[in-house]
């Protein structure tokens, strides 16, 4: 490889940049892999809240006794989704209506109440890493655009030293300084593209949890009024 070559390498441009530059490079590349970290994050755990809402909704319209299925989770040492809807409005619905003198209204509204909890401390679980991949996704192209116009600003006051200007001298301060543009860009494209796909899949299953909520409080609904 001729020395030219050798200047004109992305990592010899990388380590030519100025401290600005090189600053911008470090923030979006930490920025970068923490997204990476949140988007394998968000991916497993929305996965598992998935499956775990298809086997529990088998489970629960399979005809199996409501106590059972209460008592099957209780060994269990974390109970994260649809299953921790369930087990709040039902541990409030069993224990009002074993409090004496509480009419059917008062023990909906507590089981309801217990549920929608569950509900907004499972949203958030969901959406736990969507607002720093928003962040990155709407960011990073401008702090990428920073570095750049930071760079080409110091290349043409570098230039200004200069008697004779060509191709050769202008050229590695301009693509030392889109390296910051398509580093902003690399970090922002996945981040987009998780934060969207992540965004959806959270409201599918939150729309599916609150589907379950509401048919579930109708067969308490009917239990409490069968007493």
């Amino acid at each position: 490889m001729s020395d030219a070559e050798n200047t004109m390498s992305i990592f010899a441009l990388m380590g030519q940049a100025t401290i600005a530059v090189k600053i911008v490079m470090l923030i979006l590349v930490a920025a970068s892999v923490v997204s990476w970290v949140m988007i394998f994050k968000s991916l497993i755990y929305q996965s598992k809240a998935k499956n775990a809402f298809d086997y529990f909704e088998k489970q629960f319209w399979s005809g199996i006794d409501l106590n059972q299925l209460f008592r099957q989770g209780n060994g269990h040492e974390r109970i994260e989704g649809i299953e921790n809807i369930f087990r709040a409005g039902f541990k409030e619905f069993t224990r009002l209506r074993q409090t004496a003198g509480a009419d059917a209204e008062a023990i909906m509204d507590g089981a309801q109440r217990a549920m929608r909890v569950a509900l907004a401390r499972e949203e958030e679980k969901l959406d736990e890493n969507l607002p720093f991949l928003a962040s990155v996704a709407s960011v990073s192209p401008y702090v990428g655009l920073f570095g750049t116009v930071w760079g080409i600003m110091n290349s043409f006051m570098n230039l200004s030293n200069v008697h004779q200007t060509t191709l050769a001298t202008v050229a590695p301060g301009i693509a030392e300084a889109l390296i910051a543009t398509a580093m902003g860009l690399f970090a922002a494209i996945p981040a987009v593209l998780a934060y969207n796909k992540f965004s959806s899949r959270s409201a599918a299953l939150l729309s599916n949890y609150q589907t379950f909520a509401e048919e579930f409080s109708t067969i308490l609904h009917r239990q409490v009024h069968s007493k």
